[in-house]
């Protein structure tokens, strides 16, 4: 069966052959891709880690994906003195540092995933926490929307030239321009994730039609990272190219935490996977034809012919 070109999961975008720019493309396993955004939804629990890894393994997908943030940077000491109510206690900072995950959480989830056989990556919210995460051999790399203006970590991702998600949520399109000649500066292939940064984000505002907009204006693959509650806006932006989804994944969707209501429970997940695998199938090649499972009604039901 030909699948439609713009579903192919490849980065298009330039890199570098022994030292010269050239155009390449670096594969990624499935169409669409599809990537399990644990976060912060462990709760700051290795144990709640794994069950989600295992989730996400389970239900098909291609990628588990965490998030790195070192407290004092990312933050002011203002806003962490604040107050707020946490299973940790009563301020910001307990709360920012009860969901953070240290060197020995991140070794065992390093084992744990190689263990498992799926592939782990993170989101770095500072420079600190992109050094952090090098010492890891992970595939991937990730610009949250957070830090798609962040000039120091976009160059520190993409002189690493890993094949690196762009969330795109909170931007303009000279925002995404200013990022996106970062990487082709370095040669580091992207994959640019239309994302709207509400959570839970309204039916509304998922604005889809963004999809072919960026790729027909970056020439470039194009994902979805979506906030959304139920998985439709997934299934309609793989149906528009998306050729990567992120979505968040909960062991609870009622449970405490600021992105668990954003969130895809394993029966949600388990849809997921599987209808965005099926847009393709169901979309075809586009040729209109007679089909060999048409013949047998073609002749019972055109019986002059």
């Amino acid at each position: 069966m030909k699948i439609h070109a713009h579903l192919i999961p490849i980065f298009l975008t330039p890199c570098l052959k022994n030292g010269k720019k050239g155009r390449g493309h670096i594969g990624l396993k499935n169409s669409p891709f599809i990537i399990a955004e644990i976060g912060i939804n462990a709760s700051g629990s290795l144990d709640n880690a794994k069950r989600l890894i295992d989730m996400a393994k389970s239900c098909g997908c291609d990628a588990v994906k965490f998030q790195k943030r070192t407290i004092d940077v990312v933050y002011t000491n203002e806003f962490l003195d604040s107050l707020r109510e946490s299973p940790w206690g009563t301020t910001q900072r307990h709360q920012k540092e009860g969901l953070e995950f240290g060197r020995k959480a991140y070794d065992e989830i390093d084992v744990y995933c190689k263990r498992k056989m799926i592939p782990w990556f993170a989101s770095a919210w500072d420079v600190k926490s992109q050094s952090f995460l090098q010492q890891y051999d992970m595939p991937y790399n990730k610009i949250a929307s957070a830090m798609l203006t962040h000039d120091r970590v976009l160059r520190m991702v993409a002189k690493e030239r890993k094949p690196t998600f762009i969330s795109t949520g909170m931007s303009d399109y000279n925002q995404i321009d200013r990022a996106v000649k970062i990487f082709r500066r370095y040669g580091c292939p992207f994959i640019l994730m239309h994302t709207t940064s509400t959570y839970p984000c309204r039916d509304e505002d998922t604005n889809l039609l963004v999809i072919p907009q960026l790729r027909r204006r970056y020439k470039c693959p194009v994902g979805y990272s979506g906030h959304e509650v139920g998985i439709l806006p997934s299934i309609l932006a793989v149906s528009l190219g998306a050729v990567a989804i992120e979505r968040h994944i909960s062991l609870d969707r009622s449970s405490y935490g600021s992105d668990q209501a954003a969130s895809l429970e394993r029966a949600g997940l388990e849809r997921l996977v599987r209808d965005a695998r099926m847009v393709a199938v169901n979309l075809g090649d586009g040729v209109k034809r007679v089909l060999d499972s048409e013949r047998k009604a073609e002749k019972s039901l055109r019986y002059w012919i």
